[in-house]
């Protein structure tokens, strides 16, 4: 395996060409490892791995407070290359809920304050809202971060989820580096509008969700049991006859990826990376072999006969189901 790099848009970090989300080591699909979770980060900064996505209301902070650790027990040179994205303003309370989301210039600075404080370091590379919000204007929001770069405390500006029109506004305040957006073959709402509107605009994309939560990784059965705090138990893709359904998508997929030597996970990685140089897959492998999974569909080639049978396997629009639930839909952007 040969780890490439890309470019975050015309105005971001070169990285490498999948980065690791975080998120799963700390919230939101069960119970996870802490040692192995940061092997597992240390896996990836050794394999060439450089772009560590996390958010500050993972576990209300542990996961920044988890990256910290991992980056100050690694080797020097691997904790230098290491480039660390964050998302901030989602509103949690101490029972694990969700109240909306913060873009209010003070609260972005009060976030960041925050996040380098857990993560240990002296910057954030990446600095982006989690979501719109609905009564900030995103010129306020962006531009309290473009605040924060002229300071030093942040390299890059990014967005998440948002869609065309705030995504032109932002640009209009600020260089944008990347929008993070899930994007995947079973998720190509960003197809339409958002991804011409950000190459238009040279800007990347960091994709996340590349293997719908584990849905499309050729590991998921319909018989597995989800506890009460994984995210999966309340999503509709994940539910009665829409995750039948899924799956009979996953089974089309598997015959593919047979033919071709390679696992499931590794055709739907290599899938979203030959989508364009702009594109940057994010892998929430949680555990080192699940890591070295994902990395290996840096050696897959799809030519275009391989991508037909994709296609065809998988059209778009082909899941059951939303990729949130319903309250959650109501925060993102189309």
């Amino acid at each position: 395996m040969t780890m490439r790099t890309r470019t975050l848009g015309t105005t971001g970090p070169q990285v490498s060409a999948l980065g690791l989300g975080c998120m799963g080591m700390s919230a939101l699909y069960g119970e996870a490892d802490r040692a192995e979770s940061i092997a597992t980060i240390h896996a990836a900064l050794e394999a060439g791995v450089t772009l560590l996505d996390t958010g500050d209301f993972y576990g209300m902070g542990h996961n920044e407070m988890l990256i910290g650790e991992a980056l100050r027990a690694a080797p020097a040179a691997r904790r230098e290359q290491a480039l660390v994205s964050v998302k901030f303003g989602a509103l949690r309370d101490p029972d694990g809920g969700w109240s909306g989301y913060d873009g209010r210039p003070a609260a972005v600075k009060n976030f960041a304050a925050y996040s380098l404080q857990r993560l240990g370091v002296d910057h954030i590379d990446v600095y982006r809202i989690a979501r719109l919000d609905p009564d900030v204007p995103i010129e306020e929001t962006v531009g309290a971060i473009a605040e924060l770069v002229e300071k030093g405390h942040v390299r890059h500006i990014g967005l998440s989820e948002v869609g065309a029109d705030t995504i032109r506004r932002a640009a209009a305040t600020a260089p944008i580096s990347d929008l993070q957006i899930e994007y995947s073959l079973i998720s190509r709402g960003i197809e339409d509008e958002t991804l011409p509107t950000t190459r238009e605009l040279g800007i990347g994309i960091t994709a996340y969700g590349v293997l719908s939560r584990g849905l499309i990784s050729g590991h998921f059965t319909a018989d597995r049991q989800l506890g009460a705090g994984d995210f999966r138990a309340m999503s509709p893709r994940f539910q009665g006859d829409n995750l039948r359904h899924n799956l009979n998508l996953v089974e089309a997929l598997r015959k593919i990826a047979e033919q071709k030597g390679v696992s499931v996970a590794q055709i739907a990685i290599a899938w979203v990376l030959a989508r364009g140089e702009d594109i940057v897959p994010l892998v929430g492998a949680r555990r080192r072999d699940r890591l070295t999974e994902a990395l290996g569909a840096l050696d897959v080639t799809l030519d275009a006969a391989d991508l037909t049978a994709i296609e065809e396997a998988v059209p778009p629009g082909a899941a059951a189901g939303d990729r949130y639930p319903a309250a959650q839909m109501a925060h993102l952007e189309s």
